[in-house]
This record gives C-alpha cells, sequence and structure tokens, in this order.
C-alpha cells in the first residue's frame, strides 16, 4: 500500500497512532520492528449509531457529536479525539473519559468537511 499524506497509523505492538503529514518516498514506516497498519474509518464491526460523527451547524461554527446515540466516555472505553478537516486546514479537539463527546469548532459547515473521531477501542470513523 502506498503510504499518503493524512492517513493513520497504528502500531500493531504498542498501539501507538500516527497521523501522516509527508508521504516521503510512500513505504509504511517500522515501529516495535514492524510495519504500521494503515487505519481505515469505519472498518471495524462496531455500533455505527455510537461512532459516526454528527456534524451540527452553530451560529459561530460547527458542533460535532460522536454518534446519534452519545459515545461512551468511561475509562476504558472513550472517545480520544475529534478532528474537523476544511480544504487544507485540519482542526482536533482531544477528549479524556468523563467528558462529553463532543466538540465545537470554528469553521464553517461547508460542502468537504471532514469530521472524524478516534475510540480507543474501536478506532477511527469518520462523516
Amino acid at each position: 500500500m502506498q503510504l499518503e499524506k493524512k492517513q493513520f497509523l497504528k502500531c500493531r505492538l504498542c498501539g501507538m497512532v500516527i497521523q501522516v503529514l509527508d508521504a516521503g518516498n510512500g513505504a509504511l514506516p517500522l515501529h516495535c520492528g514492524a510495519e504500521m497498519e494503515v487505519l481505515e474509518a469505519g472498518t471495524v464491526d462496531a455500533s455505527k449509531e455510537k461512532h459516526i460523527p454528527v456534524i451540527e451547524e452553530q451560529n459561530d461554527g460547527i458542533l460535532v457529536k460522536v454518534g446519534e446515540i452519545p459515545h461512551p466516555m468511561e475509562e476504558k472505553h472513550y472517545i480520544e479525539w475529534i478532528e474537523v478537516e476544511n480544504g487544507n486546514y485540519l482542526n482536533r479537539y482531544y477528549l479524556k473519559p468523563g467528558d462529553k463527546p463532543q466538540a465545537s469548532f470554528y469553521v464553517p459547515n461547508q460542502p468537504g468537511l471532514v469530521a472524524r473521531e478516534y475510540c480507543n477501542i474501536h478506532g477511527l470513523w469518520k462523516k
């Protein structure tokens, strides 16, 4: 697989997740002595209604909620971050257990806007 800018990679051994800023020669990097796995949004068998981001317009931007049914935010199962990609701009908000599974972003809701979130158990999801 050819590596691309903005992809997410996960170490198969330690679980570290990184985002590609520059694909370099396109080869998958090694971590813990093994090739990293490219994360594809929504490929894990999990409840879609608790993982797919929901975008709501607000007066000063957008509110991104994780799931039509709010995602749990417990010590062992929670959303680590929510990200919005708007053209050349990326905005990310980090969450922790106990937080609401949502984040406000001061960006317009326009065509091409992409919202992503990362669940510590069920991985990457997007809308």
